[in-house]
């Protein structure tokens, strides 16, 4: 049976109704997703939640109906529409800049990116497996040399996916601290809206100067190459660039790390798990997508809005509502994978949805994979006996960032 909701979708405190639950929702245990998304899911494939500003937006938390918005163009990302849900007031900063192309719709998304789609394809993203070893040994060595104990995201998680990107994009790894404490900012749900602002003017402001200075000095990297191809002939301004390479800047190291951290985290809880790939290094493959739908760092959900009444299983969503697309609910879905809060470096399969799905599934997830492959052998074959190096209960987690993840994770060996 359909079913819709007429009450206002978008109409301030006094329209959301008592039996909205509050979106995004507390986690009990760190490493599993909040209560709520489980049984949000069992009720229906999609359910009104409660944001910070009295808006109701729909949650969609199962697998077949996650994959159905995302690939439908119904369902726009367009954060200047009216009705797009904001999960923070920070979230609302994007409305007064021009958005990257993550933020747009076809036709312009796909023209935009198609210009950096054959930097990230798997056999151009396959020739950086060396120097990617290389910067995982060397990382490790120092790690080792001077612990233990030792920040695995200090000393390892952050830095190779900051090295990696730096080196892609052409950015000067001298100015990680600067761009990272950055990203921090704009990541976290709790700053404010003036705050988030001025991170990314003063973020922008950096990386105009950078992409400047390669407009008369190309060198061979990524935005040199973008610049080269397209900025002469028109096709993509100065200011496309820069929020372009902001976009592969934060996403390019953010995501990774917190990846890394979470998974080597998640395997130590599993002792069995972290014993099949101390034994057997060639499971890593397999075990990264299994820890990627185990532990889906984008936590709160791909936010969209309808442009027309549409059916989402037995719910229908109308014209300018919200929508919340909860990747981590649906890679918890029992009806698409087995015993869906076990994790099972052994489980085949890559039907997880930890880097989207349709025109806007994650350009970069080529690279993360490759890092995260290549990270985890080093440690497991360097480190097999690495352990937590505090209590579970002093663990710092990144509950109120965009993406999550850990601050830091203690260990020894």
């Amino acid at each position: 049976m359909t079913h819709t909701d007429a009450t206002p979708s978008h109409g301030g405190p006094s329209a959301a109704r008592a039996a909205d639950p509050a979106y995004p929702a507390h986690r009990g245990c760190p490493m599993d997703p909040p209560a709520l998304l489980g049984e949000l899911r069992q009720q229906a494939p999609a359910s009104r939640v409660t944001l910070w500003d009295g808006s109701r937006p729909w949650l969609v938390t199962r697998h077949a109906e996650a994959r159905q918005v995302l690939r439908d163009e119904r369902f726009s990302a367009d954060s200047t529409r009216d009705g797009f849900p904001f999960v923070s007031p920070s979230a609302t900063a994007l409305r007064d800049s021009p958005p990257s192309f993550i933020r747009m719709d076809p036709p312009e998304h796909d023209r935009q990116r198609r210009m950096v789609t054959q930097e990230f394809m798997i056999k151009r993203v396959s020739r950086l497996g060396p120097r990617i070893e290389r910067i995982v040994d060397d990382l490790l060595d120092d790690m080792i040399a001077a612990g233990p104990p030792a920040d695995l995201v200090e000393a390892f998680a952050l830095p190779l996916p900051s090295l990696v990107i730096c080196e892609l994009l052409g950015v000067p790894y001298a100015d990680h601290g600067f761009f990272q404490d950055h990203s921090r900012v704009l990541l976290n749900q709790n700053t404010s809206v003036a705050e988030v602002r001025a991170a990314r003017d003063e973020l922008s402001g950096y990386l105009r100067e950078l992409v400047g200075e390669k407009a008369v000095r190309p060198q061979d990297d990524l935005l040199s190459r973008l610049l080269a191809d397209h900025t002469d002939h028109d096709d993509l301004t100065m200011d496309d660039t820069v929020r372009m390479a902001l976009l592969l800047l934060i996403a390019g190291h953010e995501t990774t790390a917190n990846m890394t951290a979470l998974s080597v985290l998640d395997l130590l809880r599993h002792p069995r798990q972290w014993e099949l790939l101390c034994a057997d290094p060639g499971r890593v493959p397999g075990a990264v997508e299994e820890l990627l739908r185990h532990q889906t760092i984008v936590h709160t959900g791909l936010p969209r809005v309808a442009l027309a009444d549409t059916e989402i299983g037995d719910v229908t969503v109308r014209a300018g509502e919200g929508v919340l697309v909860s990747l981590a609910a649906a890679n918890r879905d029992e009806r698409a994978f087995p015993e869906p809060d076990r994790l099972d470096v052994e489980r085949p399969g890559r039907r997880h949805l930890a880097f989207g799905f349709g025109v806007h599934q994650c350009l970069g997830q080529p690279l993360a994979r490759l890092e995260l492959q290549i990270a985890l052998t080093g440690i497991v074959r360097r480190l097999p006996g690495l352990r937590i190096g505090v209590p579970a209960g002093e663990l710092s987690f990144r509950h109120t960032m965009a993406v999550f993840g850990l601050f830091h994770l203690p260990v020894v060996w």
